[in-house]
C-alpha cells in the first residue's frame, strides 16, 4: 500500500485538469451544444492564466483571467452555433486550431519561464488520516474545489429545478420554449460556463501543476476530456472516476520511466492515449448494441423558435 499511495496521489493531481474540462463539457452538452474545442480552450486558459499570474504575481488573478478568456471564446462558439446555426463540429475544431495557434504565438516569449503558483495545502485532520489523507487531502486548493464541484453538479443536475431545465434544454428544447423559457439564453449560459471550467483546467496545468509555460502543454488532454464525457455517460461522478483513471495511467508511466525501465519512453508516453482508444472502442461497441445511455437527445441540433416539427 505504501508504494501505491504516491501513485494514487499523483493520479488525483494529474487527473484534475482533465476533470475540470470534462465537467465543463458535460454542462455544455447537457444543454444540447457540442464543443470539440476543449484542447484549444485549455491551451488558451493555460497561457492566459500563466501570463496574468506572471504580470500580477497573483495566481488567483491568473486563474480568474483564464476563466474569463474561456467564457469569452465559448461565447463566440455559442453565437456561431446557437444564434447562427453553424455546424457545431466545425466550430469546435476551429476553436481548437485557433487556441493552439494563438497560445503558441503569444507564448513564445514565456517558454521556459516559471512563476510562483499555488502550492499544496493539506486539509487539517483529514490530511493525517492513514492512506486516505495522503491520497485525497494533501493537495492544492483547486483539487478540493474539484471535489466540491463534482458533488455540486451531481446535486444540481439531478435534484434541482434548474438542473431539470438544463436536462430539458438538451432533450427537448421545444418543450422548454413552450414553457416560456429562453432556450437561446440558456444554451449561451451553459456553453460559456462550460468553456470557463475547461479553461480553468488548462490554467491548472500552468499555474498549479507545473508552474511554467510550455507550448502545447495540454498534450491532448482536451481530447481525452471529450472521450470521458461519453465514458462517464454525462455523469459528473463517473467523469471524476475516469479523469483520475487517466491521470493514474499518466502518473504510472512517469514512475516507470523514473525507475529505469528498458521499455522505450515513447511507448510509455502512449499509454494514456492507448487507454483513450480502448475506451472509445468499448463505447462504440456498447452504442452498437443499444446500451449507451445518457446522451442528450437534442445534442448538436440547432434550435430556432420559428421552426415547427
Amino acid at each position: 500500500m505504501e508504494i501505491l499511495i504516491p501513485i494514487l496521489s499523483a493520479a488525483i493531481r494529474s487527473g484534475t485538469p482533465i476533470l475540470y474540462a470534462t465537467l465543463g463539457e458535460i454542462l455544455t452538452e447537457k444543454a444540447g451544444v457540442l464543443n470539440l474545442g476543449l484542447e484549444g480552450l485549455m491551451l488558451l486558459g493555460a497561457f492566459s492564466g500563466f501570463s496574468a499570474t506572471m504580470m500580477t504575481g497573483n495566481p488567483w488573478f491568473g486563474l480568474a483571467s483564464a476563466v474569463l478568456v474561456g467564457m469569452g471564446v465559448s461565447a463566440i462558439h455559442a453565437f456561431l452555433c446557437v444564434s447562427m446555426g453553424a455546424n457545431q463540429v466545425v466550430s469546435g475544431l476551429a476553436i481548437t486550431m485557433f487556441g493552439t495557434g494563438l497560445s503558441a504565438l503569444l507564448g513564445k516569449a514565456y517558454v521556459g519561464e516559471t512563476i510562483r503558483g499555488i502550492g499544496i495545502l493539506p486539509v487539517p485532520l483529514l490530511g493525517k488520516v492513514p492512506v486516505l489523507g495522503p491520497v485525497f487531502f494533501n493537495h492544492d486548493p483547486l483539487v478540493y474545489v474539484s471535489y466540491c464541484l463534482v458533488g455540486l453538479l451531481c446535486w444540481f443536475i439531478s435534484s434541482t429545478r434548474w438542473g431539470l431545465t438544463l436536462r430539458a434544454v438538451g432533450e427537448n428544447p421545444r418543450a422548454v420554449d413552450s414553457a416560456g423559457l429562453n432556450v437561446t439564453r440558456l444554451r449561451y449560459a451553459y456553453t460559456m460556463v462550460g468553456g470557463g471550467l475547461t479553461a480553468l483546467g488548462g490554467a491548472y496545468l500552468s499555474v498549479v501543476y507545473t508552474q511554467m509555460w510550455v507550448e502545447m502543454m495540454t498534450a491532448g488532454r482536451g481530447w481525452i476530456a471529450v472521450a470521458l464525457v461519453i465514458f462517464g455517460i454525462w455523469n459528473p461522478l463517473r467523469a471524476a472516476f475516469g479523469s483520475y483513471l487517466f491521470g493514474g495511467v499518466g502518473a504510472l508511466q512517469l514512475r516507470i520511466q523514473a525507475a529505469g525501465t528498458t521499455v522505450p519512453a515513447p511507448l510509455l508516453l502512449m499509454l494514456p492515449y492507448i487507454l483513450t482508444i480502448v475506451v472509445l472502442v468499448v463505447i462504440s461497441v456498447r452504442k452498437g448494441k443499444g446500451i449507451l445511455l445518457g446522451a442528450p437527445a437534442a445534442l448538436g441540433q440547432p434550435f430556432h423558435r420559428e421552426e415547427r416539427d
